[in-house]
């Protein structure tokens, strides 16, 4: 009989961002301590009629709260802090991460009310921190924000590695490359598992410096005749410092619109990481000050958002609406998902008659994440036992996976998971011994959904809704008039009178039972006559409107 092996085990748990740009949150479990990477939060897609964003599940962390010893974030991004205020209300516990990080994350707790639910403990890129069984180390690395970290997590296992979002640039804007000498230092103590990033596994190559949109920039409001508006990601401070810099040295002033877009250009000034004259900012009301060619408007919406800045200006439902002599620059590439919202808004631009600048005519956007040589570099300096690819779709899981491979790691040694499995390390082993409960929870703006209200908002959208009103007399339950329907969405009234008089006829006879019949009985009739409403108007127009018989007592 073979020896049961008692080696020291570690857990890692992804709850989120695998299979999947954004949500990303992965637990480190071993013994009586949990740490947690990232809190990230993702899109909605299409499919999800009212729902602002989707956060990972967190029941686990629920269920083992007091093992929980601290929350490391790698940097400010909404795919890594979106779910901030959400799952801090159920599981809090300490907070780390840089000084923009922590304000914007402070920021969204003051938003949700939660101000003090949890210390906010700021770090520098260098610093070393230990909880419980935890040694954490943040390292500096190059990202589209400020202050973005990869953690060396130090365990009585082994060291982990994690990337998180990152890139190469050696002439970063903040003057400060990614600290690729500590990565080495780290990767000749010995690595046993590396958590790498997998956006850009499919780009060849290295991802162009920031630097290089300099001169693009230049081009545009140099040949621009008339007010220039820039939409980006309001998190991306270097792409507004640099943006900012052209426009002062063409005679523009600044107008910042969109929430997000204010409220991170307010906390990156206070802190140091935007410097742009506070004479050279005016709010919209100002604007009609200044002539067009005096302008330019830094605004959220480069994905296409539907409730963005740059969406209603391009819909006429904002009050810097966008038309001819205009020049717009998408200053973002489209998240996975999102394609279809960029799409729509830049042919609404056009047809605007505006001029739109963006990622696929020219050079006004360069890749926060590292391309295929980078990807390649990091695994040469860290040198890891084990391998799990990151943040990202399922194919840039295979395909880092398969470079991986490349690199000398054995195929069993790399770990293509989903979300909720449970990765289990030893010195010398590893292997997915089960899963958690993980996924999406959906948020809108009054709270948590479920699925049943989103199967609804889908009903509602696809197939209308159906009103059936029936007016029963208090005393004898006896019909009192010809019952009606009401349709929404479901078929024109007026082009319909044969199925309505036919939903009519079939109202007037069901309610007949409904005379004579107990009040506890109520329920089961209505509940019938749902149904077979359902199924007539199934079979004259084979769609399912959501149906809502009202009985009216007189």
């Amino acid at each position: 009989m073979a020896k049961k092996d008692k080696s020291p085990r570690l857990r890692i748990i992804p709850l989120g961002g695998l299979g999947e740009v954004g949500k990303n949150i992965t637990v480190f479990e071993y013994m009586d301590d949990i740490i947690v990477v990232d809190i990230g939060s993702i899109f909605a897609s299409e499919d999800m009629p009212g729902v602002d964003l989707v956060i990972p599940d967190t029941t686990y962390l629920e269920k083992n709260q007091n093992r929980l010893r601290g929350y490391f974030i790698t940097h400010g991004h909404e795919d890594h802090i979106g779910a901030v205020p959400y799952v801090m209300r159920k599981a809090p516990a300490p907070l780390y991460g840089t000084r923009l990080t922590l304000a914007l994350c402070e920021h969204k707790l003051k938003e949700h009310r939660l101000t003090g639910v949890a210390p906010l403990n700021v770090v520098e890129p260098g610093d070393v921190v230990q909880v419980g069984a935890f040694t954490v180390e943040f390292i500096k690395v190059n990202h589209s924000i400020a202050g973005a970290c990869a953690l060396a997590i130090t365990t009585p296992v082994g060291t982990v590695f994690h990337t998180g979002d990152f890139k190469v640039d050696f002439t970063p804007l903040d003057g400060e490359p990614i600290n690729l000498g500590r990565i080495a230092e780290i990767g000749n103590r010995g690595v046993l598992a590396l958590l790498s990033d997998s956006t850009n596994i499919e780009r060849q190559g290295y991802t162009q410096s920031e630097r290089e949109l300099g001169a693009t920039f230049e081009h545009y409001f140099e040949a621009a005749q008339g007010r220039v508006i820039v939409a980006s990601f309001a998190s991306n401070v270097y792409r507004i410092q640099q943006v900012a810099d052209v426009a002062i040295s063409h005679g523009r002033v600044l107008c910042f619109q969109g929430r997000s877009m204010e409220q991170v250009v307010q906390i990156a000034m206070k802190l140091g990481y935007l410097k742009i004259p506070a004479d050279r900012i005016v709010n919209v009301d100002q604007l009609k000050r200044y002539r067009d060619d005096q302008i330019c408007v830094f605004t959220t919406g480069s994905q296409g958002e539907p409730m963005s800045g740059l969406f209603r200006m391009a819909t006429a439902t904002h009050r810097l609406n966008i038309g001819a002599g205009d020049t717009v620059i998408i200053s973002a590439s489209a998240i996975p998902g999102n394609e279809k919202g960029v799409s729509r808004v830049i042919n609404n631009l056009f047809q605007k008659g505006a001029m739109v600048i963006y990622n696929q005519m020219a050079d006004v956007h360069v890749s926060g994440h590292a391309c295929r040589e980078e990807l390649r570099l990091m695994m040469q300096l860290t040198k890891p036992r084990f391998f799990i690819p990151v943040h990202g779709e399922y194919r840039h899981l295979f395909m880092h996976g398969q470079l991986a491979r490349e690199m000398g790691i054995p195929e069993e040694n790399i770990f293509r998971a989903e979300c909720g499995d449970v990765i289990e390390l030893t010195a010398r082993r590893g292997r997915i011994t089960g899963s958690v409960q993980a996924g999406g929870v959906m948020v809108d703006g009054i709270g948590d959904i479920d699925d049943v209200v989103l199967k609804d908002r889908r009903l509602l959208s696809q197939d209308g809704l159906v009103v059936a009103v029936i007016v029963l007399d208090v005393e004898t339950g006896r019909l009192l008039a010809a019952p009606e329907i009401i349709s929404r969405g479901f078929v024109y009234m007026r082009e319909s009178e044969a199925l309505i008089e036919e939903a009519v006829a079939l109202l007037s006879e069901e309610a007949q039972r409904f005379e004579g019949a107990q009040k506890s009985e109520y329920a089961a009739i209505k509940n019938g006559i749902r149904q077979k409403l359902k199924s007539l108007l199934k079979s004259r127009t084979k769609r399912t409107p959501m149906l809502v018989p009202i009985i009216l007592e007189i």
